[in-house]
């Protein structure tokens, strides 16, 4: 387990932990209410959320969880951090806590694997909210390409060694602005080369992952495409550049509302809050 306790001034939740078939998962349950099931993405954990959990508790249940490899998560031998691993155990968390009538929210490797979790207990989802994912086959060249580079030796020593992925793409200039505290619960969430190995193995999961994001792209729209979704969008963002996302998404629900976030990058949970929790509120009162 990871030996970092977060600033409750920052992460002001109570950790819970459940012990999936593959390992002990952390995980916060905020407030009373329709249950929200918010699923992260690489490199964060569910930090990710705060702002939204405090904006919604007081209306929601609001279940945030750190996957396996990331955050106060365990680092299980053994576990090969896939997409299609952490989807199973996405799937035992919702079953273990009887969550029926649930809103699943998911942002990049998050979309996945929360939707993985969800088309399998479809006839229990209320809603889906999607922010910068995809639930598709990737093939655009400068996502594969990022996939090839990261899965290098080279790379894979620095995401291990340096913390590259955190360092570069959440901390860099490119990313959302955070104070120094908040940098740090990034930082802290992986701090060792033994933790990181979950991080290490995302980049390549771009193109191992194909065969089950082929499978999603066929079943999200026949399982779930009828359910009131909301796409929150990060304009800014160039990994899911929203010309091509967007009408992939439109083209999948029949019951979308899409809020663009005109000045948020990738990470629009840091970038935009405030609307976000606005635009759930109202999609899902």
């Amino acid at each position: 387990m990871i030996d970092f306790v977060p600033d409750p001034d920052l992460y002001p939740f109570a950790s819970r932990w459940f012990d999936s078939s593959a390992g002990r998962v952390h995980y916060i349950d905020e407030g009373s209410g329709p249950p929200i099931v918010f699923c992260h993405g690489s490199p964060t954990w569910s930090f990710l959320y705060r702002h939204i959990v405090k904006g919604l508790r007081d209306r929601y249940r609001c279940i945030a969880v750190d996957h396996l490899g990331f955050g106060l998560s365990e680092r299980p031998a053994g576990f090969g951090y896939t997409v299609s691993e952490h989807t199973a155990v996405m799937g035992e968390l919702i079953d273990h806590l009887r969550l029926d009538g649930f809103v699943l929210m998911g942002q990049d490797w998050g979309g996945p694997i929360g939707l993985g979790a969800a088309t399998a207990r479809a006839d229990r989802v209320r809603g889906i909210v999607l922010g910068n994912t995809a639930f598709w086959p990737i093939d655009p060249l400068a996502n594969r390409a990022f996939s090839a580079i990261m899965s290098s030796r080279p790379m894979q020593r620095r995401i291990l060694e340096q913390n590259f992925l955190v360092e570069k793409f959440l901390l860099g200039r490119t990313g959302p602005a955070l104070t120094a505290a908040e940098a740090d619960h990034y930082r802290m969430a992986q701090p060792t080369k033994e933790a990181r190995h979950g991080l290490a193995v995302m980049p390549g999961e771009i193109r191992a992952a194909r065969p089950l994001l082929e499978e999603l792209a066929q079943e999200v729209p026949a399982l779930l495409g009828d359910k009131p979704t909301l796409a929150v969008w990060g304009m800014r963002d160039m990994v899911f550049r929203p010309k091509a996302c967007i009408p992939r998404i439109r083209s999948s629900f029949t019951e979308l509302s899409v809020v663009e976030l005109r000045q948020a990058r990738h990470f629009v949970q840091e970038d935009a809050p405030d609307r976000i929790v606005d635009a759930i509120t109202e999609q899902f009162p």
